[in-house]
């Protein structure tokens, strides 16, 4: 098999574990991620340009274009004719972030699916931010003054100006890396010069200093930039970012992320990667494993699979005294989605595919409005909690660009490329083509991506094994050219009750053995088959660390929140979660069920998915009185 990746070794980088498929190959086929894709499209293109550039018009001097918009409101009449507030309001000091987030996002979608309309909305964008390039004098391109990195330097309170030029520069690395436009990487060249030559003028000791306020993701763009030109200038700046400060003590061993903020150091071990991948040198990685254990491992999460409280790291294992208001912050989900992604790539090991879908379900799609598509920064996890939506023009949080980043990204998190091998990675609705042995090589998995849902044809009888509540099914379809071996590795959940069944067009159980990190191995021998996969499943329940007599209750990967506004004691057995909760209406035209309520407790409580919860209270881990 020549399965073609995205992603090459880099500069001096050993062969990867897994390799990412090039974009376009995989596609979604419909259910709810790919709804949400659809909902954050829409939003991505009801944006205009002039108000994506409006603050990078401002610094310009382009009064005419910016300055004269009226705030903006959230009547639909009127959605996207004002001026963007919040964050992006031309008096914030984080103004100018959100385009970068656009332009990843826009450029992302426009390559996956071919959406002509957003490619050339992205066009447009560009022009504007080399028209303001060119005012500034040839450099500066972002909405924030040069005059914030003199406060930086003089050690005055400036609110991380560095964080909100990396969002410029990792739109337009994502620009040139997804849609090839040339004309982004000529625009962070530019800017990179003014960069270089300020970072170049400070002592160490200052420089130091100046690395522990927010720097993004800078970090990682060098290690891009480095990648996608070569220019020794990059390298340059990719030592000069090297935060010591953090990475040297994490590399000792020591807890450097207890009660710190999260969000800082996630985009920087991102940079480690990056650097790892592009250049070759083994103590990028080390960094990047060395965090993982600290931020993961040692740590261990919620229920839901995240972390963080108050934009912090939690100590480990301790959770009970950190559920609030502001737990689990949008941002912090989906960069340690992608680090997951990194050391899935490097490692082979699908513990990090479990930790991806968990995440996936209880973060990115529990922090996404299902109709309006805007966020929740953060998903309160305490008793009665409720979750607080932004708006489409108010708000411009940095978990709202994340947010319409993540909802770009599921299909290249669906299949990997592995040896000779394909790897089905995530359970959701979705085809992939690749070139194979002379052809091409085919697969498509349909069924349920939440393991509450079968979908449409739930009512097609109950012979095939997918069509029962204790288990999640799925139709996988192989075609490759007649005789052509092709070889799919299926993950298997760490959810996964029992053994997984597949099952051949015959009836009769298909050829799988266990391959490479855990996967199943399926041996398809070419032409067209049909696999039904069947993963075995239960109710069970995830108790806090430290208090263990406090539990949460999960189906597959997918956590249920009970509909009550207060904290309630559920009376009965942890091992035995069926009899606490039973099926909730049970078995309809579209579905096996809607969701579960409690038996045989004081009150009836009902049990939605976490992730279908938009503005009712709810209430996600109960302490449990054993009878």
């Amino acid at each position: 098999m020549a399965l073609r990746a995205r992603d090459g070794g880099g500069r001096g980088m050993r062969a990867s574990a897994a390799r990412a498929l090039p974009l376009g190959s995989v596609q979604l086929t419909g259910g709810e991620f790919d709804r949400r894709r659809a909902v954050n499209r829409d939003y991505l293109l009801s944006l205009t340009t002039a108000n994506l550039l409006q603050n990078h018009d401002l610094e310009a001097g382009f009064w005419d274009r910016s300055w004269q918009l009226q705030p903006s409101s959230d009547d639909p009449a009127t959605r996207g004719v004002g001026r963007h507030a919040g964050w992006e309001f031309p008096t914030g000091q984080l103004r100018g972030h959100f385009v970068g987030h656009w332009l990843s996002a826009a450029a992302r979608e426009a390559a996956v699916t071919g959406d002509a309309v957003l490619s050339a909305r992205v066009g447009e964008v560009l022009d504007g931010l080399e028209r303001c390039q060119a005012a500034n004098g040839g450099e500066w391109v972002f909405g924030i003054p040069p005059r914030y990195l003199d406060l930086l330097a003089a050690g005055r309170e400036v609110w991380a100006p560095q964080y909100t030029m990396h969002k410029t520069f990792m739109g337009l690395v994502d620009v040139a890396r997804d849609l090839g436009d040339p004309r982004a990487v000529r625009i962070a060249q530019r800017a990179a010069q003014w960069v270089a030559r300020w970072s170049a003028t400070f002592a160490p000791e200052q420089w130091d200093d100046i690395l522990d306020v927010e720097t993004g993701g800078m970090l990682e763009v060098w290690a891009d930039l480095l990648d996608l030109t070569g220019d020794g200038m990059f390298a340059d700046l990719l030592h000069r970012y090297d935060h010591r400060r953090l990475f040297d003590p994490l590399l000792a061993g020591e807890d450097v992320l207890t009660n710190r903020h999260a969000n800082t150091t996630i985009p920087e071990v991102l940079g480690a990667a990056r650097a790892y991948e592009v250049t070759g040198e083994e103590r990028w990685a080390e960094i990047v494993r060395a965090y993982w254990r600290c931020a993961v491992t040692d740590r261990g999460t919620f229920c839901t699979g995240g972390q963080t409280s108050g934009e912090i790291w939690t100590p480990p294992h301790a959770f009970a005294a950190r559920r609030g208001d502001k737990t689990q912050e949008h941002c912090t989900v989906y960069n340690m989605i992608r680090l997951a992604d990194v050391l899935y790539r490097w490692d082979g090991d699908s513990a990090y595919l479990d930790y991806i879908e968990r995440n996936l379900h209880n973060g990115i799609l529990a922090q996404q409005h299902p109709g309006t598509g805007m966020v929740t920064y953060f998903l309160p996890l305490h008793p009665g909690a409720r979750k607080a939506w932004g708006s489409p023009l108010e708000d411009f949080w940095c978990c709202h660009g994340t947010l319409v980043q993540a909802h770009t990204r599921h299909s290249a998190l669906a299949f990997y490329a592995q040896d000779d091998a394909l790897v089905l990675a995530q359970y959701l609705p979705a085809r992939v083509e690749v070139p194979h042995a002379g052809g091409t090589l085919r697969v498509q998995l349909a069924g349920s991506e939440t393991a509450a849902r079968v979908g449409p044809d739930a009512n097609g009888g109950d012979a095939g094994a997918r069509h029962r509540p204790d288990s999640w099914g799925f139709s996988l379809t192989v075609e490759s050219p007649p005789g052509a071996v092709a070889t799919v590795r299926l993950r298997r959940p760490d959810w996964c009750d029992g053994d997984p069944v597949v099952v051949g067009e015959d009836g009769r159980d298909a050829d799988v053995v266990t391959g490479p990190g855990g996967h199943l191995e399926l041996a398809h021998r070419g032409g067209r088959a049909v696999y039904e996969i069947t993963l075995p499943m239960r109710l069970h329940t995830l108790a806090i660390p430290d208090e263990p007599g406090t539990v949460a209750f999960a189906r597959g990967p997918v956590l249920l929140a009970g509909l009550v506004d207060h904290d309630v004691r559920l009376h009965g057995d942890a091992q035995r979660p069926d009899t606490l909760l039973a099926a909730d209406n049970e078995r309809q035209w579209t579905q096996w069920l809607s969701g579960y309520r409690t038996v045989g407790q004081e009150r009836s409580i009902r049990f939605l998915p976490l992730s279908e919860i938009v503005d009712e209270p709810y209430t996600v881990y109960f302490p449990l009185h054993p009878d």
